[in-house]
């Protein structure tokens, strides 16, 4: 099975961060309620949570923390539309609320190169529970890449 994409792979943060600078306040969604906005809140709050930088509250089972992990980070199956998020990092419910784009494009992009130190740690993930570097590094890469693509990027 082919491998996951990983912000651990060379290159893979610097097209990450170009993809993020080219989404606009006016990029059409292709799925979901999010504008391009939100979901550049959604992104740095949930690094910031993972970062344990804010709260996220935890709905973690053995079922999300074994086989929904392992399918959603070993394998290259796309993550599916319309999970509900944790309210803590839904700009439509208790998450960051949308001020300035520009300024909130440089806080999520600030906040995905804290997240690739290599001193950094992590809380459990509110739904996969405590994860490996490895895993963290692949969970950074696709909850991006998902949310890029839901605008075409």
């Amino acid at each position: 099975m082919r491998a996951s994409p990983t912000l651990n792979t060379p290159g893979h943060i610097d097209e990450l961060i170009l993809r993020v600078g080219r989404l606009e306040p006016t990029t059409p969604r292709r799925w979901g309620t999010m504008t391009p906005h939100e979901m550049l809140c959604h992104v740095t709050d949930s690094f910031a949570a993972m970062l344990g930088d804010r709260p996220a509250s935890s709905v973690d089972t053995w079922l999300s923390r074994t086989v929904v992990r392992w399918i959603a980070l070993h394998t290259p199956l796309p993550w599916p539309h319309g999970v509900p998020t944790r309210p803590e990092v839904d700009p439509k419910r208790a998450g960051t609320k949308p001020v300035e784009f520009e300024r909130d494009r440089r806080a999520a992009v600030a906040h995905i190169q804290r997240f690739v130190l290599p001193d950094t740690r992590c809380v459990p993930h509110p739904f996969f529970g405590p994860m490996t570097r490895d895993e963290w590094m692949c969970w950074g890469y696709r909850h991006v890449d998902h949310h890029l693509r839901q605008f075409g990027l």
